[in-house]
């Protein structure tokens, strides 16, 4: 995840010798860098090992950001203390978590907006379940949270969505449907290189994002590794110098010479996955016969 105030959380446990210790991770600007941790006994007995539980990263007032971030990991700690046995939320869970934290919010930005004050504010709230099914909420200036991992699969929030983040999203035809079918991490990685270009407030990848998902079975949380990203980097420099050159060549060759390129492209990918496609059948009924 990255935004364009770079303002990031990530939510952990740290559970060793039957002590329960909370990590939060704090990063503001592009030059400053600060860990900041808070430990409390829970009396976990889990033995050693971390247990993630979300990221959050918001835009706005900072004051406000920051007082959301509090609830968040009020609510994430307390229910994974008490109601989670010390447990990555699952799907449903992470729901119920989401619903207590509107409710705090929504009745404290309408404390603040009785008193004549309208809180600047936008933050996304994301989860990845044991099961590997991933959460990711935006809440708005109201307090109110919309879920958007099933549709439109993305959230952008901050000037970086204003400056090309969406533009970009939309020219290159990305769908929630097809997004199975699309390097995300490339994609990602291609609209804040992008981005960053025309827009001083969004930084860069590296050092400001972090990462969570699946790996070995267990869910991982932490921040997103230089060498992860170098491969991406090259691979956007290559998708940008290539878009660059099919412009140019709109206006040497025509649309339409370009079109047939990429037609006959596509017919060969076509091709070579019908052969893909056969080659597995019949390696399957080959395993069948033996079988029986």
């Amino acid at each position: 995840m990255h935004l364009s105030q770079r303002i990031q959380r990530a939510f952990w446990f740290e559970i060793t010798d039957n002590v329960g210790t909370y990590h939060k991770e704090y990063r503001k600007k592009q030059i400053m860098s600060s860990v900041n941790k808070l430990r409390r006994r829970n009396g976990l007995e889990v033995g050693d090992k971390y247990v993630p539980l979300a990221i959050a990263g918001g835009v706005g007032e900072a004051s406000i950001v920051k007082q959301s971030y509090r609830v968040c990991e009020k609510v994430l700690t307390d229910l994974a203390v008490k109601e989670w046995k010390s447990q990555t939320p699952t799907f449903e869970q992470f729901e119920d978590a989401v619903n207590q934290i509107e409710s705090i919010l929504i009745r404290r930005f309408k404390e603040l907006r009785e008193q004549g004050l309208e809180p600047s504010f936008s933050m996304i709230l994301a989860s990845v379940s044991p099961q590997g099914k991933a959460s990711m909420e935006l809440f708005d200036e109201r307090g109110l949270a919309e879920p958007v991992h099933d549709n439109p699969g993305f959230a952008i929030i901050g000037t970086g969505f204003i400056t090309g983040g969406n533009l970009l999203l939309r020219l290159l035809g990305y769908s929630a449907e097809e997004s199975y079918t699309v390097d995300i991490t490339a994609l990602s990685t291609f609209i804040i290189d992008v981005v960053s270009e025309i827009d001083p407030a969004v930084g860069s990848f590296v050092g400001e994002s972090y990462y969570m998902g699946i790996e070995k079975g267990e869910v991982f949380l932490g921040p997103m590794n230089p060498e992860y990203i170098k491969p991406y980097k090259r691979k956007v420099a290559k998708r940008k110098e290539l878009l660059q050159r099919i412009w140019k060549l709109f206006d040497r060759i025509g649309e339409e010479e370009v079109e047939k390129m990429v037609k006959e492209s596509e017919k060969k990918l076509t091709e070579t996955e019908a052969t893909t496609k056969d080659v597995d059948k019949k390696l399957k009924r080959k395993l069948s016969l033996r079988k029986t």
